[in-house]
């Protein structure tokens, strides 16, 4: 403790002397996410970085993020404390796979997750965020064709709400794909009451959504709206949110007990804005490696020495820069 104190005196000298900010992404450790002057999921982070006045950023989440915050905040530093710090999902398409499908598909609509490089941003028409991929698909005018990239559940799920067809990039989050419905399963017979959070990531969504909207005329109630899809039966509601509108509705629900299908690193949030309630996570090994290479000691040494700066290149920021203003625009 005592040194964990020291690193965090000499972390906020640094901060102050260099007009720098920390973002830390909802995944981070816990003491990085203390540590953070922002923590949030991948579309407040983005706002945050528009925003800032600061003149470094430090980027406490993996590349892509820090990626687009270069994109957006090109005047900034941005800097990122382990470079190891990549995501599976993004790593699932490139560039080139992304244009040579566009090839198969002339006049379609490109929409890419945040979880993709700024080179895959660049070949896209819109980006969007798991909190607001419904209302990005939603603003395209139906007579349109849309490629849908990479995750395939959040696709899935996206195509599901909005009742559009969509072709999807058959990418995946080896931590949320590895969240499966029999480990809701199991835990929502051991905790009945809890309500069932589930990010669209999960590999369990399809499953879980499809049932829930069968069943809702028969059992219950189901609606949709920007921050997500609910259901609700006789026990637990079936949430699917974002982390984002995981911390919202924990905070206004009246209920005690929540299960939370999500990167575990989502707990500790989850449980420092809500002391009085308990959460579970939906499976206890749901830990991404990367998000948990950054840590104390990493992110003093990047304000002390300013690495590892992230910078896109100008031509590519530039054509990756709208499909991620498009996402703002309609979120605003």
């Amino acid at each position: 403790m005592v040194e964990q104190n020291k690193l965090t005196e000499e972390i906020n000298r640094l901060r102050n002397d260099k007009n720098a900010i920390i973002l830390a992404h909802n995944y981070q450790l816990p003491e990085v996410q203390d540590i953070a002057d922002y923590t949030g999921d991948s579309l407040g982070l983005s706002r945050t970085a528009a925003e800032t006045d600061a003149q470094i950023i430090v980027f406490c989440g993996v590349h892509f993020m820090a990626e687009t915050a270069s994109i957006i905040s090109p005047e900034k530093k941005v800097l990122i404390p382990d470079l190891g710090a990549g995501c599976s999902l993004s790593d699932t398409i490139d560039a080139r796979q992304l244009r040579d499908w566009k090839k198969e598909h002339p006049g379609a609509v490109v929409v890419s997750y945040v979880n993709t490089s700024a080179e895959v941003k660049a070949e896209s028409d819109y980006c969007c965020t798991s909190s607001n991929a419904v209302n990005v698909v939603d603003s395209i005018p139906r007579n349109k064709e849309i490629l849908f990239l990479p995750d395939m559940f959040l696709g899935a799920y996206t195509a599901k709400v909005t009742g559009r067809k969509m072709h999807i990039w058959q990418g995946e989050c080896h931590v949320h794909a590895g969240i499966r419905e029999q480990d809701i399963r199991d835990i929502r017979d051991t905790h009945p009451e809890a309500d069932m959070v589930i990010h669209p990531e999960c590999g369990c969504t399809t499953n879980f959504l499809y049932h829930s909207l069968e069943s809702s005329s028969h059992n219950g109630s189901a609606h949709t709206n920007g921050s997500g899809y609910s259901k609700t039966n006789g026990t637990g509601h079936i949430k699917f949110l974002s982390t984002g509108g995981m911390l919202k509705y924990a905070k206004e629900s009246e209920k005690k007990e929540f299960i939370i299908a999500t990167e575990t690193g989502m707990l500790h949030r989850l449980r420092k804005d809500n002391p009085g309630k308990t959460f579970y996570p939906a499976r206890e090994n749901a830990v991404c490696k990367y998000m948990k290479m950054i840590t104390l000691p990493k992110v003093l040494k990047s304000l002390q020495e300013e690495v590892f700066e992230v910078k896109v290149p100008a031509k590519t920021a530039l054509r990756a820069k709208k499909p991620i203003d498009r996402m703002l625009e309609i979120t605003a």
